[in-house]
């Protein structure tokens, strides 16, 4: 998970906070998921401040204004959870009976009516699917729940794969508008896919920006996560874009197009994502004026007929934020609610608006799903890895049309831990856990399943979140934060759910504190998690490098990530360098020099001495450091392997620089070479470079096969 700027302000201690609960402060607490203390390590336990804890329980609808009210709410909550039947949510795995079923008193009567609308007596054999469970006890109480059946475990996935990470927009080829497209991960996949026999390519979250000026580039603060970011259009292929009357105008946008790729690729320019949707939102607005044919009038319709109201919210938000500014709580009263009236009047007034951005929506979901088919059709057995970051921003489109989901004036962060003695703040509003079983996780299910959509995996940013999340009250720094928890039986059977149904893989990024029994949860239902090289030492006793054999099986294995110093600079030291003029290091350069020198030098000894480094005697050259380290890799039992791209052209410098703000120009950076020489698509693809290091992969793959016994719990 990325990082605001202030998260990573060093700070004093924190310590105990000032303001202890009283105990049924605490009480009702932990009756609501909200955690009145949390292990930060296994020798410590932090109590959670009445202020952590009352804003939080505020934000989930419970009066705690007084200690009379925390005293009712406290017997209310126990006598509700004393009486009830069944919990909003139940779930059952296939094969076995829903574990909730089992305090029911005997005699009482269970009627399911499933999805397709069949009722049955019992919860025997029932299909996968959210279906309405009906519980009638012989007292006379009545209760209805949503039952959600899913596969005990996700498939693993089909063999042995290596594949490409890659930041789609640092990824331009000679036919992108300044930023890669679609168009240009459809060439990178057919090309893996089809020259080299890679499995995936992984993307970063192309979800719906909150637009600009500026746009805020980062991919994990989108304004949806339900609906993709138009800007990743290639407009070209668009088929309407061929029958745009006005030429001359067509010429002078691909032109403008031109010169923001050359500024990019030629002239060291950055990339600047609001110059590059203002190109293609005046190209795309002369192409939607063009009327479809009559079988892509009838796929728009399908489309419209899937995608309901939650597509009809987004474009509805879309047009009123070109007419109001992208901060919806700044705008009139009524507008502020996606059900009133006058939003209702709006969107008549603004129809062509809303219809113009339901059309990119379904442009959009074409082009991905157009990519993946291609992903498929060059022989990857996986395709296109999508990325579903933790959150939304709180100004977006998603925070306004599911507002009774989002846990008003909360933000998700992550506690005082050794690299942030004031823990984090990341801005992202909380999704209410009462709110989500309530509604049997439909905002959850219909997320994933969009996403789904057109992935033939999903890498699940801050896995962690399916269990529990770090509120921040707003107006609080992180440490007046506090943990609550989640449904994660319901949360995981959702997503197992979904995936089954799609076919799809499951990655979870399990980087970090990760609570006892987290990643053996994950692992037990078939979600794999992410081991990076640097992270992975046998920290339970010497801490020097884990062999390969010692690694986890279920796992997606990299040299790095787009918040980490790439390959080239870890093994060189650049990166203690960057951070050092940043300003960003806690101690003098010699000693993180040293440090880093060190820690590089302990892992080129184990690769040396496993005969990974080309048979190099003395210095090895970082061209074959790289190679050694992903041959490295492949000696783990790691189901999926995956190559940094810019790893195969020397590039140094990292997409996102956590801790920064305007200092470094994160997810701004084109790939380039060793030297920061832009390198195109074209490039890459023709790259002797780059063929060697995937062809390292190619062989030993191809060779080794399914690594034994990787895909048993």
């Amino acid at each position: 998970m990325t990082q605001t700027r202030s998260a990573d302000t060093p700070a004093e201690g924190s310590g105990q906070p000032q303001d202890p609960p009283s105990d049924d402060l605490s009480r009702l607490a932990d009756l609501y998921g909200v955690a009145p203390s949390y292990r930060p390590s296994p020798d410590r336990t932090v109590t959670a401040s009445a202020t952590a804890l009352t804003r939080a329980l505020t934000a989930l609808g419970v009066d705690t204004s007084t200690p009379a009210a925390v005293a009712a709410a406290l017997d209310a909550r126990e006598r509700a959870l004393r009486e009830r039947l069944l919990p909003p949510t139940v779930v059952c795995w296939s094969g076995t009976a829903p574990r909730a079923l089992d305090a029911l008193p005997p005699g009482t009567r269970l009627t399911v009516t499933t999805e397709e609308g069949e009722t049955r007596e019992g919860t025997a054999r029932l299909p996968p699917g959210v279906h309405r469970l009906t519980a009638a006890a012989p007292d006379g109480r009545t209760a209805h729940s949503h039952l959600v059946v899913a596969p005990p475990r996700l498939p693993s996935p089909p063999g042995r794969a290596y594949g490409l990470l890659v930041q789609l927009y640092s990824l331009l080829s000679h036919r992108s508008w300044g930023m890669g497209d679609l168009g240009d991960l459809a060439a990178l996949a057919d090309w893996a896919g089809r020259s080299l026999g890679a499995g995936f390519v992984q993307v970063n979250p192309l979800h719906a920006a909150v637009p600009g000026p500026p746009t805020d580039p980062s991919p994990y603060r989108p304004s949806s996560r339900r609906f993709p970011d138009p800007v990743h259009l290639r407009v070209e292929d668009v088929p309407e874009f061929a029958r745009v009357a006005d030429r001359d105008r067509v010429a002078a946008l691909l032109e403008r197009a031109a010169r923001l790729r050359e500024g990019v690729l030629d002239k060291g320019a950055l990339i600047d994502r609001d110059a590059v949707w203002e190109t293609k939102r005046e190209a795309l607005e002369l192409v939607l004026r063009v009327p479809l044919d009559p079988g892509r009038q009838d796929a728009y319709a399908a489309f419209l007929a899937r995608e309901g109201q939650a597509l009809e919210d987004h474009a509805t938000w879309c047009a009123l934020a070109e007419a109001h500014g992208p901060h919806w709580r700044r705008w009139p009263a009524g507008l502020r609610d996606p059900r009133s009236a006058e939003t209702a009047r709006a969107r008549r007034e603004l129809a062509a608006r809303v219809d113009f951005h339901r059309r990119l929506a379904w442009l959009t979901d074409s082009q991905l799903t157009a990519a993946q088919r291609t992903a498929r059709e060059a022989g990857m057995p996986v395709g296109i890895v999508h990325d579903l970051a933790v959150g939304v921003h709180p100004d977006g489109a998603d925070a306004w049309a599911q507002q009774e989901y989002f846990a008003a004036g909360m933000s998700v962060g992550a506690p005082p831990d050794a690299f942030n003695a004031r823990g984090q703040d990341w801005g992202l509003p909380p999704w209410r856990p009462d709110r989500l079983a309530a509604s049997g996780y439909e905002p959850y299910r219909m997320l994933l399943r969009g996403l789904f959509g057109h992935a033939g995996a999903l890498r699940i940013d801050h896995v962690m979140g399916l269990f529990r999340l770090w509120w921040v009250p707003e107006g609080e720094p992180p440490t007046e934060g506090t943990y609550v928890r989640y449904d994660a039986e319901a949360m995981l059977a959702v997503l197992v759910l979904e995936a089954s149904r799609a076919g799809a893989v499951v990655i979870g990024e399990d980087l970090g504190t990760v609570e006892p029994g987290v990643r053996e949860r994950l692992r037990a239902h078939g979600v794999l998690g992410t081991s990076v090289l640097w992270f992975e030492r046998d920290w339970e006793g010497d801490g020097r490098p884990l062999p390969p054999e010692s690694w986890r099986a279920d796992c997606l294995a990299t040299a790095t990530t787009h918040d980490l110093p790439p390959t080239a600079a870890r093994l060189t030291g650049e990166h203690v360098e960057l951070r050092d003029r940043l300003g960003l290091s806690t101690r003098s350069l010699a000693e993180e020099r040293a440090e880093a020198a060190a820690d590089a030098a302990e892992w080129l000894e184990v690769l040396s001495r496993l005969g990974l480094t080309d048979g190099e005697d003395g210095v090895i050259g970082e061209e074959a450091g790289i190679r050694a380290v992903h041959r490295f890799l492949l000696r783990t039992p790691a189901r999926m392997v995956g190559v940094w791209l810019p790893d195969g052209v020397g590039d140094r410098r990292p997409q996102n620089l956590p801790g920064t703000w305007d200092e470094y120009p994160n997810w701004r950076l084109p790939i380039a070479d060793a030297a920061g020489r832009p390198v195109t698509l074209e490039e890459l693809t023709a790259s002797p470079r780059v063929r060697a290091l995937l062809e390292v992969l190619r062989e030993d793959t191809a060779r080794t096969g399914p690594p034994a016994g990787a895909g048993g719990p």
